[in-house]
């Protein structure tokens, strides 16, 4: 032992021994009636937890810090730390301090992470909370992705060359609490990157031992108990089964024991849903909005008319995972439609639902024994409501393929109705969670216990008169057991039989030979009962531990329900109609509305809206009109019509038909991300990049304002080879909304076509009407939007003057021949055949003399206009 170390009191050598095992973790330590934390944990638990910072003489070194909180108050300090993104282990005395010859042996029993914690005060009831375990090779890269507290095991991976967009789009759907992955790969230069985006998330570096091929397979072999990993469809993915494993051996190492309800792994896969990434899901506000990144305004807060916990996760995962079968989603939609046209259903089904609780989660907190007398009522009254709603709905045939093989849990609600006292205390030791009846050797030190109380009660009125002494009491503590207490004034009256025990100012406190046998009575008895009481109720959660499957089938049987009467409660309550659902290329929405802004707007009534969109020649619509005219509005309405169409919900339109799509691709809004070092306008063209590159004909696009970041020509040049490149290369249903009134001239192109906001001018103000229109926008009233803005007057008349002079000086009158737009591999037309009505023609001409006009390309053109535009104002 070094002579640092020699120096350090037995109990601070014992925290240091253990602590060396958790560096990364703050360490609770119990002593007594108080945890302890000691060292940097002090330090960092005073500043988070706004404790108090003492110190402790650890023997001939210099004192330490330290600063504690109550046991019984534990959990809501390490609740506080958890939401923090720090990890608590939790150190207990794990032997009888009566049979310790020196120091009480002492260990971590559970470590509680952001990613696998269970407790109901850090979990976000409507939302997952998932570990994600991350590895990766040359060929593939794989994520793990588990919730603890639901028993979800998710499996998926990808080719490397794919790494940043296959992360950040599980990032952005799962949204992982804590991610763990190999040390060796920490500090992988596009792991750093992708992660460094992410503060929030929680980064444990683990053993690469663990993700080792051979360890990986028998982990998971021996843990689903299976010869084989071919049932789960990852027999030789071994990217998968390493991160798959390295997931399951730090659950079992946080929670300390076998994880019995994590019993199924699936192999995820988008094939089957319509793909959404990062941009898509942030800009359409799908769970978490734009402002404060929760859900409110937010299309899962429209849709959430949910009544179960279970039921609103369900419907978090169903918004983000659309789905791409026709018979799947008309499927939905007959359910949803049941109880949409059957009030006295949809009513009495969720007025079942509103007393089920969260019963996959208090089934995953039994199984591991972290749950208490009340968690277990709670799952005893959900399990009868879901026999009700079984029985509620047991005729009703279009549920039938959500009900079948249901399990009997009536077994599970007989034990438990059994054994545990319907009005439970919390917390266990006190004797009052185990029935009478239940255990024949629990009942008779109960009695015994209860008999030995009553029989102090009634010696306390036999002494008052055998003594004589009115004010004698017989109490009780921890320290001295049981005692009669009286008064100094009253000594006198003390009969020979009582043997003191305790002087104090005003009083002398006794006992006597039949007091001290009744104690031993009562005490024994009530040390008893306390051990039975705990030994009993793990035993019934063992039991029902070992049911768990069955009640996460419940569990899901109960979400799928909660589900479909949520999307027709909602469907009710703000008149959606259903949806028709089809195969073909066309998106119709007559009379459409923005299911969110409908719900916010307050001075105004909102205007609904048509769209026609298909695959000839309704394929791009470039929608022109001033800011807030509702352009960004529109667009969104549309992507999100169809994403709820695919969902399975009804739709706010009066009338729609879906051609289903494989994506939705948005790019809209203007913001940077200087994390990874990119300006708003490179932000802007990797989105528009990412939809160029991975659209199909089977898509749809949503483009507000591509190439505002930069320079007019060169964004008017980039956003008209963008829609062209659509046009004719991707053939994706686009709605494309823009200030560049120049783009307005390829509505005659085949496929495309001009939409613009219906404005009015009243004087030198805009009044706008909120309806698309065909045709073109003929300006952008953008003066008229600043003015509404509070622009102080000077400004706004100065801006006026200078548009005056601008639009007189404008090289854009230079109007480009329209038949040359549309480029013809058969005809292609001189771009400037068109005649000059510039006032400074004879200038432009002059400088044109030199240059070949019939071989440029549009984007060619425009540049050269650019410049001429700078000569002629620069001369």
């Amino acid at each position: 032992m070094a002579e640092k170390e020699k120096k350090l009191t037995p109990m601070v050598r014992q925290y240091l021994d253990i602590k060396k095992n958790y560096q990364d973790t703050i360490l609770f330590y119990r002593l007594g009636d108080f945890y302890e934390m000691f060292y940097d944990d002090a330090v960092l638990c005073s500043r988070e937890l706004e404790l108090t910072l003492t110190s402790r003489n650890v023997g001939e070194l210099s004192r330490i810090p330290m600063c504690g909180v109550p046991f019984h108050a534990a959990e809501s300090y390490i609740s506080k730390l958890i939401r923090k993104g720090y990890k608590v282990a939790v150190c207990e005395q794990v032997e009888d301090p009566k049979q310790a010859k020196k120091l009480v042996k002492r260990d971590v029993i559970q470590v509680i992470t952001p990613g696998t914690t269970l407790d109901f005060n850090v979990l976000n009831q409507k939302s997952n909370n998932y570990l994600m375990s991350l590895f990766f090779s040359d060929k593939k890269i794989a994520v793990a992705l588990t919730d603890v507290s639901t028993g979800e095991f998710l499996v998926s991976d990808e080719m490397t060359d794919k790494m940043i967009n296959f992360l950040e789009n599980r990032i952005a759907k799962f949204k992982p609490a804590e991610v763990l992955l190999p040390e060796s790969l920490a500090d992988n230069d596009v792991v750093k990157q992708i992660f460094s985006l992410y503060p929030d998330i929680l980064i444990t570096k683990y053993y690469d031992w663990v993700y080792e091929k051979g360890y990986a397979v028998n982990k998971l072999l021996e843990h689903f108990q299976v010869k084989s990993l071919n049932s789960f469809g990852i027999e030789n993915r071994f990217e998968i089964i390493s991160a798959a494993a390295a997931a399951l051996h730090y659950i079992n190492e946080t929670q300390k024991q076998v994880i019995k309800h994590i019993d199924s792994i699936k192999l995820y896969s988008e094939s089957d849903f319509m793909i959404l990434d990062n941009a898509t899901v942030r800009n359409l506000e799908l769970v978490a909005n734009l402002q404060d990144n929760t859900s409110a305004r937010t299309l899962f807060s429209v849709l959430d008319y949910t009544k179960t916990p279970q039921g609103a996760r369900l419907l978090k995962k169903r918004i983000l995972e659309p789905l791409m079968s026709v018979e799947k989603i008309n499927n939905r939609l007959k359910k949803v439609n049941t109880f949409f046209s059957n009030s006295d259903l949809l009513s009495q089904t969720q007025n079942i639902l509103n007393k089920i609780s969260d019963m996959e989660r208090l089934g995953s907190r039994i199984s591991l024994f972290k749950t208490n007398p009340r968690d277990v009522i709670a799952l005893k009254n959900s399990l009868i409501n879901f026999i009700k709603l079984k029985e509620l709905l047991n005729n009703v045939e279009i549920l039938k393929d959500i009900s079948d093989d249901l399990p009997d849990v009536s077994d599970i609600i007989d034990l438990i109705d059994k054994s545990i006292n319907e009005e439970a205390p919390v917390q266990l030791g006190k004797g009052m969670v185990i029935k009478e009846g239940y255990n024949e050797e629990f009942d008779k030190y109960k009695k015994a216990e209860q008999e030995g109380k009553e029989w102090i009660l009634n010696l306390q009125k036999n002494e008052i008169e055998r003594t004589g002494i009115s004010s004698l009491k017989i109490k009780y503590n921890k320290v001295f057991g049981y005692y009669i207490e009286v008064t100094k004034t009253n000594l006198d009256m003390v009969p020979d039989d009582y043997v003191r025990k305790q002087t104090l100012t005003n009083a002398e406190r006794f006992t006597f030979p039949k007091l001290q046998e009744y104690e031993e009575i009562i005490l024994n008895a009530a040390e008893k009962v306390v051990e039975l009481e705990n030994t009993l109720f793990n035993e019934i959660l063992e039991i029902i531990g070992n049911r768990v499957g069955d009640i996460k089938k419940v569990s899901h049987y109960v979400a799928s329900v909660d589900f479909y009467t949520a999307l027709a409660e909602c469907a009710v309550k703000n008149n959606y109609n259903k949806p028709v659902i089809n195969k073909s290329d066309t998106i119709e929405i007559k009379e459409g509305r923005h299911p969110v802004v409908e719900k916010t707007v307050k001075d105004e009534q909102f205007i609904p809206n048509d769209t026609l969109l298909n695959s000839t020649d309704n394929m791009i619509l470039i929608i022109t009109g001033p800011n807030m005219a509702g352009k960004s509005t529109y667009l969104r309405q549309v992507a999100l019509i169809t994403l709820m169409a695919q969902m399975g919900s009804f739709v706010p339109a009066s009338n729609a038909k879906i051609g289903v799509v494989d994506r939705i691709f948005t790019r809209v809004g203007a913001s940077d991300n200087l994390a990874r070092g990119e300006s708003t306008f490179l932000v802007e063209m990797n989105e528009t990049a990412n939809i160029l590159n991975n659209a199909t004909d089977k898509s749809l696009i949503i483009m507000d304002e591509i190439g505002r970041g930069t320079s007019t020509y060169d964004g008017l040049s980039i956003a008209w080879s963008v829609v062209e490149y659509i046009n004719n290369t991707i053939k994706a249903k686009t709605l494309f909304a823009t200030h560049y009134h120049e783009l307005t001239q390829l509505g005659s192109v085949k496929g495309i076509k001009n939409y613009n906001i219906l404005v009015r001018e009243w004087g030198d103000k805009v009044i706008f009407l909120r309806k698309i229109e065909p045709g073109a926008a003929d300006k952008s009233y953008g003066i008229q939007v600043a003015q509404l803005a509070g622009i102080p007057k000077d400004v706004i008349l100065r801006a006026k003057e200078i548009l005056t002079d601008l639009e007189e000086d404008s090289v854009e009158n230079v109007i480009l021949s329209q038949s040359a737009l549309q480029k013809n591999d058969e005809d292609q037309l001189n771009l400037f055949s068109m005649k000059l009505i510039n006032p400074v023609e004879a200038e432009i001409n002059k400088l044109l003399k030199d240059v070949d006009i019939n071989n440029l390309t549009p984007i060619e053109a425009l540049q050269i206009l650019s410049d001429i535009k700078k000569k002629i104002i620069g001369d």
